[in-house]
């Protein structure tokens, strides 16, 4: 779905539809598995992509120090479940460079205990030779 500001909708639909299919992915990395956050993570971010949280105070990472503690909570048997899914999602679009903005809920078990949470993830991706890339990332938490 694209906003309604003028100059940033697309007249090209499939890549509203390319661009989902990037952010969709990015959420698979965490409900898939740690046997493929990596290389789902190394597939649609870019080498140099910033992740930031605002969940509980600021705190950037590059890919690798986003990634690496993710893996291994995954693959630590403290953490079952888990998964993400959308509430609700737009994209803007202007020529190369796409902004989505999606609302989520998340479920998981740790240490034996259910668990829920919700927030929002900000995503800029960037059309590159090799098709859409997610440049950053930015995500809070609902807090209680």
């Amino acid at each position: 779905m694209t906003d309604g500001d003028e100059g940033s909708v697309s007249d090209r639909p499939e890549i509203d539809t390319e661009v989902e299919a990037v952010v969709d992915r990015f959420f698979t990395a965490f409900t898939d598995g740690a046997e493929h956050t990596e290389a789902i993570l190394t597939e649609v971010l870019l080498p140099e992509a910033v992740i930031v949280s605002a969940a509980g105070g600021l705190t950037v990472y590059d890919v690798r120090a986003f990634t690496e503690p993710r893996v291994a909570l995954l693959r630590s048997g403290t953490l079952a479940g888990f998964r993400e899914w959308r509430t609700e999602g737009r994209t803007g679009l202007f020529g190369d460079v796409a902004q989505h903005w999606r609302s989520y809920a998340k479920a998981w078990t740790q240490d034996g205990v259910e668990r829920h949470g919700a927030g929002t993830k900000s995503l800029q991706l960037v059309r590159t030779s090799a098709g859409w890339r997610i440049s950053a990332v930015l995500w809070d938490d609902e807090r209680a």
